[in-house]
């Protein structure tokens, strides 16, 4: 099955980044020479996806436009240097950006997710990937070609996880699975409740089925209802695999960029210097 296009959520305020996140969009900042975004963008590219879908904050992101635009007075004073200009072209060949404005309001991973359903009227299966969790050296060459081959059907949903140790696993939503197929997504258990070591990262493949759901739960659910009071996109994928709809899994390769921290985003920097400065 071919899977064509791809939603990356970048509204989100950065706060455990600031103060640098008040003027530094938290998808743009650096990891080597590049923006975070850059590589989840790279990667979607290498997984077959031909249009992206940003959903941005209303009062930010300007940036992540701005890189990949073109800046022609950039190109001429390079030009007029004798440098090369190829390296202010990057957006990809061959891939359509969209962009939506997520709106100060509603809150939640499930958000952005149905603004751009609805805003592009998106009805085949899908992509979302985080704005700042990129992978790199993958087998593959690709984390989202990794997930894409693993539903057999439009009609089926996946997600991918990754293999963490059990101490750190009350961290993150734990994926319970079986025969390959998830059942069930324990969110941030006690230790002594941990019961999988295969964390969820928000790498997911919605089928129209699911992405249904997850519009009417944000148009509808009474949000007093979810503890963190957000709406959170592991609450339609829990309403749709109790309803017995497939999520098939995916356990991820390569190493995987938890970036949205500091702790996260400088030991990305020396993984990929490491590579970059070989």
């Amino acid at each position: 099955m071919k899977i064509t296009k791809a939603i990356i959520p970048v509204a989100g305020w950065g706060t455990r980044r600031l103060p640098i996140t008040k003027i530094i969009e938290k998808c743009m900042l650096p990891i080597g020479n590049r923006p975070i975004v850059d590589y989840i963008v790279e990667d979607c590219v290498r997984g077959g996806i031909t249009d992206i879908y940003f959903v941005i904050n209303e009062t930010k992101h300007s940036q992540l436009k701005a890189y990949y635009d073109e800046h022609p007075a950039y190109e001429k004073y390079l030009a007029g240097k004798g440098k090369d200009t190829s390296i202010l072209k990057t957006k990809p060949d061959g891939v359509r950006f969209h962009y939506s404005v997520q709106p100060v309001g509603k809150y939640g991973t499930a958000v952005p997710i149905a603004i751009a359903i609805k805003d592009h009227g998106i009805n085949e299966p899908v992509v979302m990937c985080n704005g700042d969790d990129p992978f790199w050296n993958v087998p593959s060459g690709s984390a989202v070609k990794d997930l894409v081959a693993v539903p057999e059907s439009a009609d089926e949903a996946a997600i991918m996880g990754v293999e963490r140790p059990r101490e750190q696993m009350p961290a993150f939503g734990n994926l319970i699975v079986q025969n390959g197929l998830l059942q069930e997504i324990v969110e941030k258990p006690a230790l002594k409740d941990v019961k999988s070591t295969l964390a969820n990262i928000n790498l997911y493949v919605f089928s129209p089925k699911l992405l249904q759901i997850i519009v009417n739960y944000v148009d509808n659910f009474d949000v007093s209802q979810n503890d963190r009071g957000e709406y959170e996109i592991t609450d339609p994928v829990t309403d749709y695999v109790r309803s017995g709809n497939p999520m098939r899994v995916a356990a991820a390769t390569g190493d995987w960029l938890e970036s949205g921290s500091l702790e996260g985003w400088l030991h990305a920097n020396e993984i990929v210097g490491k590579d970059l400065l070989k």
